[in-house]
């Protein structure tokens, strides 16, 4: 497993993680896609947005290896502004390939997207 140095471990001040320190010895948990209602909670939104953030700062429009990056936080993100980079797809490997969608991103984060085009 990749571990993405450099990566913040989480969003200060609070216990969202963003990163794992170590592999699932029961096996990699999955991404797959989940809905973002409207009545989240501001707290939900606030990590969200500063996953994306951080993860756009790293990797930028580059494709990445999903490697320790937590696959709770990633599946807030997954399948929208998220995706897959290869094909075909494993969604339970650390070795799979995301890549960031900077439109989708632009739609659900402008703050994070003004000037990239």
């Amino acid at each position: 497993m990749l571990k993405h140095r450099g990566f913040p471990g989480r969003l200060p001040g609070t216990d969202f993680q963003f990163i794992i320190r170590r592999a699932n010895p029961k096996g990699v948990t999955p991404l797959t896609r989940r809905e973002r209602f409207r009545d989240r909670k501001p707290a939900d939104k606030r990590a969200d947005a500063a996953f994306m953030e951080a993860l756009w700062a790293h990797f930028g429009d580059q494709p990445f290896e999903r490697g320790n990056l937590d696959a709770g936080r990633l599946c807030w993100l997954f399948d929208r502004e998220v995706i897959p980079a290869e094909d075909p797809f494993d969604p339970a490997s650390y070795d799979a390939l995301l890549m960031i969608d900077p439109n989708a991103g632009r739609i659900s984060f402008p703050e994070i997207f003004d000037g990239v085009r």
